[in-house]
């Protein structure tokens, strides 16, 4: 089944048999989370400079 956002198709429902079936079956959260295959990435994220100013409390 798909489920749609302003009529385009934006996700897919289905059944807990089809889902681990697709995903190979249980996962633990911790095994998700630690994301064994992005171990090696490196990530360097630009600075942001969001402008801050003293807080005025007159």
């Amino acid at each position: 089944m798909f489920i749609t956002d302003r009529g385009k198709p934006a996700h897919v429902l289905l059944s807990i048999e089809d889902y681990q079936r697709i995903t190979g079956g249980h996962r633990k959260i911790a095994d998700a989370l630690a994301m064994p295959d992005l171990a090696d990435s490196e990530f360097d994220p630009p600075r942001v400079n969001i402008g801050l100013r003293p807080a005025d409390f007159s």
